[in-house]
């Protein structure tokens, strides 16, 4: 019965909004009106890994709408925007006709913001992640940019920031211009709503299609932040310790061992999570080693100098090659350590066991 009223109370809800806001239509083809135009960015420099270029839309009075989780719809009229709205359905990138605003419709309260807003939102991948941040919301930033003045917005459309996405900001010029927090205002309209496609995922699962990583998107965070590096006392022997992540895979068991035996060999251990942005990019910078289990923090291998040595542990059913991806674009000496897939009944406390003697080879 329980259930049942639940059901039976959606099935209300979403009837309430559609005749509220209307029914959202899905068309195979983009709506063409006065509303909506869709600009190329024509730069050979900064196109996807096919070479194909990227686009930016405006629409005037547009609406966003987000579950928060898997589905971002853009909407011009009535009608999803195909190339600019996002969904995955049990984590792989779907056709926008699955985007759950198409059957479900907008059920959530619109809030009207004048002026010019960007919208970054793109689900759970986009909030608070440090990978994600870096690499798919801050170039929709730069592609933006290569087409309409920055200066003249007065919003970002995603989740409340955290520090280091703040500092990013500021680094870029941006803290004055307002967020409007996507969890609080899950349907807007804004008098101009801008959007910029996602810069490199356009099918399967974000793990799998990470390797695709352009490489203009590496050499422009690298650019762009090195130079606001801060200094402090570190070793140029890193070790990442992984422990403080709140997830349990790439996880390493035997975690203390190897940071005693990496000591011995001059290592030092850092939980990056605990350093500000601006020390993480000196610190990578610094390093002539880094040694850790895949995770976030990996993503500053975009920050190291040519010829770093690096040694990557991940078991091998973890299909993200994107270190390697940056790696090979920043020209550093990548090594990749893949263990043996533990039974589920062993991997308390981690998916990974590594043994010293083998890393050892790789050091």
């Amino acid at each position: 019965m329980k259930e049942y009223l639940k059901k039976f109370y959606r099935t209300i809800l979403y009837k309430f909004f559609n005749l509220l806001y209307g029914k959202i239509l899905y068309s195979d083809v983009n709506q063409v009106n006065q509303k909506i135009e869709i600009k190329k960015i024509d730069d050979k420099e900064i196109c996807k890994k096919d070479n194909s270029k990227y686009l930016v839309a405006k629409i005037n009075h547009g609406r966003v709408c987000t579950d928060y989780v898997e589905n971002v719809a853009i909407i011009n009229d009535n009608q999803i925007v195909n190339t600019f709205s996002y969904q995955q359905v049990n984590g792989k990138l779907k056709s926008t006709k699955f985007n759950s605003m198409v059957y479900k419709g907008t059920p959530y309260l619109k809030k009207k913001f004048k002026g010019k807003v960007l919208s970054l939102t793109q689900g759970a991948s986009g909030h608070k992640n440090y990978f994600h941040w870096l690499f798919d919301i801050l170039p929709k930033i730069k592609l933006f940019s290569e087409l309409y003045n920055l200066n003249n917005l007065n919003y970002f459309y995603l989740s409340k920031l955290e520090n280091y996405q703040k500092i990013t900001l500021e680094c870029l010029g941006l803290s004055k211009i307002q967020i409007i927090d996507s969890n609080k205002y899950r349907h807007i309209q804004a008098d101009e709503l801008f959007i910029s496609e996602h810069p490199w995922y356009y099918q399967g699962t974000i793990l799998e299609q990470a390797h695709n990583l352009p490489s203009w998107i590496i050499k422009w965070i690298a650019s762009t932040f090195l130079k606001h590096a801060k200094s402090f006392d570190c070793s140029e022997k890193v070790y990442i310790d992984r422990s403080e992540s709140p997830f349990e895979h790439c996880q390493i068991q035997n975690n203390l061992e190897i940071i005693n035996y990496l000591e011995s060999k001059g290592f030092k251990s850092y939980k990056t999570g605990e350093l500000p942005f601006l020390n993480q990019v000196y610190l990578f910078n610094n390093a002539k080693q880094i040694v850790g289990a895949h995770g976030a923090a990996f993503a500053n291998l975009v920050f190291c100098k040519k010829d770093t040595k690096i040694v990557e542990i991940k078991p091998t059913n973890r299909p993200n090659l994107v270190s390697r991806t940056i790696s090979e674009t920043q020209n550093l000496k990548f090594n990749l350590i893949e263990t043996e897939v533990l039974p589920e009944d062993q991997k308390k406390g981690g998916d990974i066991i590594l043994n010293k003697n083998l890393l050892d080879k790789y050091l």
